[in-house]
C-alpha cells in the first residue's frame, strides 16, 4: 500500500527551499521601495484579512472598498480582492501568476512610479481599444488571459480624438454661454435680454 503525500493548497506559502532567487529578490526590493508596506497599509485601511500566500505574496481578501475595480489588484507583494480568494482562484487558476507578474512590475518601477505609469498605460489602452486593459503594457506583460481580460483589437485613433475634441469644445462653449448669457450661433442674449428688447 502506497501512502500519498498530503496535497498542498495552491494558496499555501511556498517552502523557502523551493523559492526561486528572482522571487526572493523581488520580495526584498518591494520591501525596500516601500510598495509592499503601502499594500499592507491599503489592505488594513480597506478592512482586508491578510495571510501569507505562495511565492512570497501576501493575500488580502474581503477588501471592502469599491476602488479600484477588478477581481484583484496588486500593490507591491500584496494581492488584494473584495472576494474570497480561495473561490476566486478556483474559478481562475492562473490569477496569482498574473498578480505575481504585477508584483515584479512594482519592483522594476522601483515602487511608487508604477502607479502613474500604470494609469497612463490604462489611458493608452482605452484610447486604442475602448478597453482599459487590452493594450495596457502592464496587463499584456502579465498575460491578459491569466488576469481574466479580453484581447480587444485596436480601433482607429482619428475618430476617437475628433469625438473627444468635440466634447471638450462643447463643454468649454457651454460654460462660456452660461457665464455670458449669450446663445451660441444666434448672437442674441438669453431670454431675459430678448424680453427686454421686445418691450422697448
Amino acid at each position: 500500500m502506497t501512502v500519498r503525500p498530503p496535497e498542498t493548497s495552491p494558496l499555501a506559502p511556498t517552502p523557502a527551499e523551493l523559492l526561486p532567487t528572482r522571487v526572493k529578490v523581488r520580495h526584498r526590493v518591494n520591501w525596500l521601495n516601500l510598495s509592499t508596506l503601502l499594500g499592507l497599509g491599503v489592505a488594513k485601511a480597506g478592512g482586508a484579512e491578510v495571510r501569507r500566500g505562495p511565492m512570497k505574496l501576501y493575500l488580502a481578501e474581503h477588501y471592502r472598498w469599491k476602488f479600484p475595480t477588478g477581481g484583484a489588484f496588486t500593490v507591491g507583494d500584496v494581492v488584494l480582492t473584495r472576494h474570497d480568494i480561495d473561490e476566486l482562484v478556483a474559478r481562475r487558476p492562473h490569477l496569482l501568476e498574473h498578480e505575481e507578474a504585477h508584483s515584479r512590475q512594482w519592483m522594476a518601477c522601483l515602487g511608487l512610479p508604477f502607479l502613474p505609469l500604470y494609469v497612463a498605460s490604462m489611458g493608452w489602452s482605452w484610447l486604442r481599444t475602448g478597453d482599459r486593459a487590452s493594450r495596457s503594457y502592464f496587463e499584456r506583460s502579465a498575460d491578459l488571459a491569466k488576469g481574466g481580460y479580453r484581447d480587444v483589437p485596436p480601433r482607429p485613433l482619428t475618430p476617437v480624438i475628433a469625438a473627444g475634441a468635440r466634447r471638450a469644445m462643447a463643454a468649454v462653449l457651454g460654460r462660456r454661454t452660461a457665464e455670458t448669457g449669450t446663445d451660441i450661433g444666434t448672437g442674441s442674449q438669453g431670454q431675459s435680454g430678448s424680453q427686454g428688447q421686445s418691450e422697448r
